[in-house]
C-alpha cells in the first residue's frame, strides 16, 4: 500500500505540505465539507484551503442543525458569522457593502459550503439555521480555472477559487490583509497538473486520449455532469 500524509491525504511521496505556508487573516473560513468531499475526493479543493489558511476550520456533515462546533460559532458574541452563499439580499464585498466599523470589534467568520453544487443545496435545504444566516457573496475577477473539472453554469467557481475571490474582495474593503493572493492559485494550478499528467500517460489506468478544453471554451454541464463541485456567484464585470 502506497504510503499517506494524513494531513494533505495525498501520497506521501507527493504530499503537499512542503509547498504551503499557512496565510494568516484576520477572517476565519469555517469549511462546512461534505462526507463525500472528506473521504472521496483527492482533488479537493477545500481541504487544500484550509491547509493555506491559519485560521480556518473544517466541520464535517450533512446537515449542522445540530453541530456542536457550529452552534458555538454562531452563539458566540465576539464573532460576525456571515454565511457564503448568493442570493437575494446577500451583501456583496465586492461593492464595499460591509465596511470594517460594521464589524464593531467582532471577528468575521465566513461559513462556505464545500460540496458539489446539489449537495450543498441539499445541506442548506437541511440546516435552517444556516438559511437564516446574512450572506455574502462577490462579484468574481475571473472565471473559473478548473480544467479538470466542469462547472454546472458561467460563474461557478471551486472552493479554493471562491476563497480566494473572497479575500479578494475583503481586502478590497479594507476588511482584512490578503499577503499572500497567489499561494491558493498557484497550488491549484500544480494540482492539476499533475492530475492531468496522470490522466494524459497511456501506462496509468484511466487514460485520457483528448485534452481537457479550456474552461472558457465549455458549454454549461448539464445532467449528470451538473453535479459536480462548484459554487456559483456572479461572472466577472467588464469593469
Amino acid at each position: 500500500m502506497r504510503p499517506t500524509c494524513y494531513r494533505c491525504f495525498w501520497p506521501a511521496d507527493l504530499c503537499w505540505c512542503k509547498r504551503i505556508q499557512p496565510i494568516d487573516t484576520e477572517t476565519e473560513f469555517v469549511l462546512l465539507m461534505h462526507p463525500k468531499e472528506f473521504k472521496q475526493e483527492k482533488a479537493a479543493t477545500g481541504r487544500l484551503t484550509h491547509l493555506c489558511l491559519k485560521r480556518s476550520r473544517i466541520v464535517v456533515g450533512v446537515s449542522f442543525e445540530d453541530d456542536p462546533e457550529v452552534k458555538a460559532l454562531l452563539a458566540d458574541p465576539s464573532r460576525l458569522t456571515l454565511l457564503l452563499y448568493p442570493g437575494a439580499g446577500a451583501i456583496n464585498l465586492s461593492e464595499r457593502s460591509l465596511a470594517p466599523e460594521d464589524l464593531a470589534g467582532r471577528r468575521l467568520t465566513i461559513l462556505v459550503l464545500d460540496a458539489t453544487w446539489a449537495l450543498a443545496r441539499k445541506m442548506l435545504r437541511l440546516s435552517p439555521t444556516l438559511r437564516h444566516l446574512p450572506r455574502v457573496m462577490f462579484t468574481a475577477t475571473h472565471a473559473s480555472r478548473y480544467v479538470i473539472k466542469q462547472q454546472p453554469q458561467e460563474g461557478c467557481l471551486s472552493t479554493l477559487e471562491a476563497v480566494h475571490e473572497t479575500l479578494l474582495a475583503l481586502e478590497k474593503s479594507g476588511l482584512d490583509t490578503y499577503t499572500q493572493p497567489t499561494q491558493l492559485l498557484e497550488l491549484f494550478q500544480h494540482m492539476q497538473d499533475y492530475q492531468i499528467a496522470c490522466a494524459s500517460d497511456p501506462t496509468r489506468p484511466g487514460y485520457r486520449r483528448s485534452s481537457y478544453s479550456s474552461p472558457a471554451e465549455r458549454k454549461p454541464a448539464s445532467g449528470q455532469s451538473a453535479r459536480r463541485r462548484a459554487n456559483y456567484f456572479p461572472k466577472p464585470s467588464n469593469t
